[in-house]
């Protein structure tokens, strides 16, 4: 039996106050998964319409399913726009991470669209995020700009050096740093591993300088140690894909000897 894990609705500000957190990404439009990880002891999940086939209403389900596991839900919008991160947020959804924030003034956008006071979030009580309708509506609208996490992530290499700036933007909680993306972009540079990881360096120090928190995806045990020395506390390990992948291969490894 795992340990009991504090309430889902805290996820940000556990994450301001960097507490160590663990997650992974969901790929799969699936509720089992969430609910095996939710036994395990998994902090949060990021629902990810960016890379796979998730619609508005499979993700609904895969939220009630975090909820109701006590994991922290987030969505990766696949883009941003109101509309998205109002859908995702409605139906629930803790946190809100948006690729590819290139711009002080996409951040400032995104940072509006996660808020009701000094944004531009519109009001839905009778939602899931509203526990339909047995909350007031001001007791809705503090409970969720106080709960909600909006997480800008940096990977593209236009992006680094306004790293700090966009992080400093009012109602921007965090950064995280999408090696995956920024990797792709050297190419076959054989240097492109040792640019990235000094990449890494350069945005943590920005996001240490705005006091943000930072996450990160570490890709092996000597990775996790390099993003602990940057200062990530919430660390994505993996996917449901990764997981599947990794365990299939291990498990026919053993039975093909």
């Amino acid at each position: 039996m795992t340990e009991q894990r504090p309430d889902f609705t805290t996820f940000r500000e556990r994450l301001l106050t960097r507490q160590r957190m663990f997650g992974t990404f969901l790929k799969l439009p699936t509720t089992q998964v969430i609910e095996i990880l939710g036994t395990i002891g998994y902090d949060f999940v990021v629902i990810d319409q960016e890379h796979a086939p998730l619609d508005r209403n499979i993700t609904d389900l895969m939220i009630f399913a975090a909820r109701a596991s006590n994991i922290a839900p987030l969505v990766r919008v696949g883009e941003f726009t109101d509309a998205n991160i109002l859908s995702a947020l409605d139906c629930g959804a803790m946190g809100i991470m948006v690729p590819h924030v290139t711009t002080v003034e996409k951040a400032q956008a995104i940072a509006r669209s996660c808020r009701y006071a000094g944004g531009n979030r519109g009001f839905a009580g009778l939602t899931r995020a509203g526990m339909w309708g047995s909350v007031g509506g001001i007791r809705h609208m503090t409970q969720q700009d106080r709960q909600i996490a909006c997480i800008a992530m940096i990977e593209d290499v236009e992006a680094v050096d306004r790293a700090e700036e966009i992080a400093a933007v009012d109602g921007i909680d965090a950064l995280f740093i999408g090696r995956g993306d920024l990797t792709a972009s050297f190419g076959d540079d054989p240097q492109a591993q040792a640019k990235v990881a000094e990449i890494s360096s350069t945005v943590a120090a920005a996001a240490q300088k705005a006091n943000v928190p930072l996450l990160m995806l570490p890709t092996s045990k000597a990775d996790l140690a390099f993003a602990k020395e940057l200062g990530a506390s919430a660390l994505l390990l993996s996917s449901d894909h990764g997981f599947i992948r990794s365990a299939a291969s291990a498990t026919l490894a053993d039975y093909s000897d």
